[in-house]
Protein backbone atom coordinates (compact mmCIF):
# COMPACT_ATOMS: atom_id res chain seq x y z
CA UNK A 1 0.00 0.00 0.00
CA UNK A 2 1.51 3.77 -1.44
CA UNK A 3 1.44 5.65 1.41
CA UNK A 4 0.89 9.25 1.01
CA UNK A 5 1.06 12.46 3.02
CA UNK A 6 -2.21 14.34 4.24
CA UNK A 7 -1.00 16.90 2.04
CA UNK A 8 -1.50 15.23 -1.31
CA UNK A 9 -4.06 16.80 -3.09
CA UNK A 10 -6.36 13.74 -3.91
CA UNK A 11 -7.67 13.31 -7.74
CA UNK A 12 -10.23 10.88 -6.99
CA UNK A 13 -12.17 8.05 -5.03
CA UNK A 14 -12.64 4.88 -6.07
CA UNK A 15 -15.08 2.47 -4.26
CA UNK A 16 -14.72 -1.48 -5.52
CA UNK A 17 -15.20 -4.78 -4.47
CA UNK A 18 -12.25 -7.10 -4.80
CA UNK A 19 -12.31 -10.95 -3.50
CA UNK A 20 -9.97 -11.08 -0.67
CA UNK A 21 -6.29 -12.25 -2.11
CA UNK A 22 -7.54 -12.60 -5.63
CA UNK A 23 -6.90 -9.11 -7.20
CA UNK A 24 -5.85 -9.66 -10.42
CA UNK A 25 -5.53 -6.33 -13.40
CA UNK A 26 -8.50 -7.51 -15.36
CA UNK A 27 -12.16 -6.92 -16.25
CA UNK A 28 -13.12 -5.10 -13.16
CA UNK A 29 -9.92 -3.47 -12.04
CA UNK A 30 -8.74 -2.31 -15.87
CA UNK A 31 -11.22 0.79 -16.42
CA UNK A 32 -12.28 1.57 -12.69
CA UNK A 33 -7.89 2.53 -11.79
CA UNK A 34 -6.95 2.94 -15.39
CA UNK A 35 -9.24 6.13 -15.59
CA UNK A 36 -7.20 7.70 -12.89
CA UNK A 37 -3.61 6.46 -13.87
CA UNK A 38 -3.33 4.24 -11.29
CA UNK A 39 -0.57 0.84 -11.45
CA UNK A 40 -2.86 -2.23 -11.74
CA UNK A 41 -0.05 -4.67 -10.71
CA UNK A 42 0.95 -2.10 -8.11
CA UNK A 43 -2.56 -2.09 -6.70
CA UNK A 44 -2.89 -6.11 -6.90
CA UNK A 45 -0.15 -6.44 -5.27
CA UNK A 46 -0.37 -4.33 -2.34
CA UNK A 47 -4.24 -5.32 -1.98
CA UNK A 48 -3.35 -9.14 -2.32
CA UNK A 49 -0.84 -8.70 0.25
CA UNK A 50 -3.23 -6.70 3.14
CA UNK A 51 -5.78 -9.26 2.49
CA UNK A 52 -3.30 -12.40 2.76
CA UNK A 53 -5.04 -13.25 6.18
CA UNK A 54 -8.61 -13.26 4.98
CA UNK A 55 -10.56 -16.31 3.58
CA UNK A 56 -9.45 -16.09 -0.59
CA UNK A 57 -12.65 -15.61 -1.89
CA UNK A 58 -14.55 -13.38 0.13
CA UNK A 59 -15.54 -10.15 -1.41
CA UNK A 60 -13.96 -7.07 0.46
CA UNK A 61 -14.73 -3.34 -0.37
CA UNK A 62 -11.87 -1.23 -0.51
CA UNK A 63 -11.83 2.76 -0.83
CA UNK A 64 -8.99 3.52 -3.04
CA UNK A 65 -7.62 7.36 -2.79
CA UNK A 66 -5.89 8.41 -6.14
CA UNK A 67 -3.38 11.71 -5.80
CA UNK A 68 -2.46 13.84 -8.51
CA UNK A 69 0.92 12.24 -9.12
CA UNK A 70 -0.89 9.18 -9.90
CA UNK A 71 -0.20 7.45 -6.22
CA UNK A 72 -2.82 6.20 -3.73
CA UNK A 73 -3.62 4.52 -0.55
CA UNK A 74 -6.68 2.23 -0.06
CA UNK A 75 -8.72 1.37 2.92
CA UNK A 76 -10.12 -2.15 3.38
CA UNK A 77 -13.62 -2.92 4.68
CA UNK A 78 -15.57 -6.19 6.70
CA UNK A 79 -17.28 -7.88 4.12
CA UNK A 80 -20.52 -6.95 3.35
CA UNK A 81 -23.05 -7.96 5.48
CA UNK A 82 -25.72 -9.80 2.55
CA UNK A 83 -22.55 -12.13 1.95
CA UNK A 84 -21.72 -12.71 5.76
CA UNK A 85 -25.72 -13.38 6.43
CA UNK A 86 -26.06 -15.91 2.75
CA UNK A 87 -22.88 -17.50 4.65
CA UNK A 88 -24.88 -17.82 8.09
CA UNK A 89 -27.99 -19.06 6.22
CA UNK A 90 -26.19 -21.70 3.81
CA UNK A 91 -27.95 -20.09 0.95
CA UNK A 92 -26.95 -18.42 -2.13
CA UNK A 93 -29.37 -15.65 -2.53
CA UNK A 94 -32.17 -13.77 -0.60
CA UNK A 95 -35.93 -14.11 -1.40
CA UNK A 96 -37.03 -13.49 -4.63
CA UNK A 97 -40.21 -11.35 -2.32
CA UNK A 98 -38.87 -10.56 1.14
CA UNK A 99 -41.58 -9.75 3.19
CA UNK A 100 -43.40 -12.33 1.60
CA UNK A 101 -41.43 -15.35 1.54
CA UNK A 102 -39.10 -16.50 4.05
CA UNK A 103 -36.05 -17.90 2.15
CA UNK A 104 -34.01 -19.02 5.24
CA UNK A 105 -33.65 -18.51 9.07
CA UNK A 106 -30.25 -17.35 10.73
CA UNK A 107 -29.63 -17.82 14.32
CA UNK A 108 -29.21 -14.67 16.85
CA UNK A 109 -25.93 -16.00 17.93
CA UNK A 110 -24.83 -15.80 14.47
CA UNK A 111 -26.65 -12.50 13.81
CA UNK A 112 -24.49 -10.87 16.64
CA UNK A 113 -21.05 -12.46 15.76
CA UNK A 114 -21.65 -10.68 12.51
CA UNK A 115 -22.54 -7.16 13.93
CA UNK A 116 -19.65 -7.62 16.38
CA UNK A 117 -17.77 -8.14 12.89
CA UNK A 118 -18.87 -5.23 11.22
CA UNK A 119 -19.01 -3.01 14.61
CA UNK A 120 -16.23 -0.58 13.17
CA UNK A 121 -18.23 0.09 9.74
CA UNK A 122 -21.81 0.16 11.25
CA UNK A 123 -23.24 3.60 12.23
CA UNK A 124 -23.93 2.40 16.10
CA UNK A 125 -22.96 3.13 19.42
CA UNK A 126 -23.31 -0.06 20.83
CA UNK A 127 -23.52 -3.89 19.75
CA UNK A 128 -27.16 -3.92 20.19
CA UNK A 129 -27.37 -1.10 17.64
CA UNK A 130 -25.49 -3.28 15.39
CA UNK A 131 -27.16 -6.35 16.00
CA UNK A 132 -30.83 -4.40 14.83
CA UNK A 133 -28.94 -3.35 12.39
CA UNK A 134 -27.62 -6.41 10.40
CA UNK A 135 -31.41 -8.44 11.92
CA UNK A 136 -32.61 -5.31 9.47
CA UNK A 137 -30.46 -6.47 6.69
CA UNK A 138 -31.51 -10.17 7.29
CA UNK A 139 -35.06 -9.56 6.98
CA UNK A 140 -34.62 -7.63 4.06
CA UNK A 141 -33.18 -10.62 2.63
CA UNK A 142 -35.98 -12.33 3.42
CA UNK A 143 -34.22 -14.41 6.37
CA UNK A 144 -35.93 -14.91 9.57
CA UNK A 145 -34.04 -14.29 12.51
CA UNK A 146 -34.67 -17.07 15.21
CA UNK A 147 -33.67 -16.97 18.88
Amino acid sequence: MSKAPASKPVKAYVKLEVPAGQAAPGQALGPALGQHGLNMAEFCKAFNDATKNQTPGVPIPVIISAYQDRTFSFVTKTPPASYLLRQAAKTDKGAKEPGREVKATVARSKVREIAELKMKDLNAYDIDQAEKIIAGSARSMGFEVAG
